[in-house]
């Protein structure tokens, strides 16, 4: 992740993050997963350019909301079964970029209930808007 905080794009701006935020959603190609919710970890920064996120009123309107990460998922996983975790985050990635404060993003899930002699299995997927 240093390696994205070097990006010549991302000067001057402000990341905000979501971190470990776990949720209970369907998801899974294997007809087990298809019959239980499965916990699934999320990680989200987003990346506000300082001139759009400084907020000289000390105001939440003059700011990106952290509810807007949180209800963003919220909705995506509510719609129904996923079955990659892949989809998962290119879904979420293009939510958050949608945001018209929102420069870049990095998204990243992980399942850590999936196999018992690792931590977790996960997709991590990183956006910067073109100009």
């Amino acid at each position: 992740m240093h390696a994205i905080l070097s990006h010549p794009a991302l000067v001057d701006c402000r990341r905000l993050f979501l971190k470990d935020y776990e949720i209970y959603i369907n998801i899974g190609v294997h007809d087990f997963e298809k019959k239980a919710e499965q916990r699934v970890i999320l990680n989200v920064d987003l990346y506000i350019p300082l001139a759009m996120n400084i907020p000289t009123r000390d105001q939440l309107d003059e700011v990106v909301d952290y509810d807007f990460m949180r209800e963003t998922i919220k909705n995506l996983a509510s719609k129904g079964h996923i079955h990659l975790q892949e989809t998962f985050c290119d879904d979420i990635l293009a939510a958050m970029l949608a945001h018209p404060k929102v420069l870049a993003a990095r998204v990243s899930t992980a399942k850590p209930d999936v196999y018992p002699d690792c931590y977790s299995v996960g997709v991590e997927v990183f956006r910067i808007k073109q100009a």
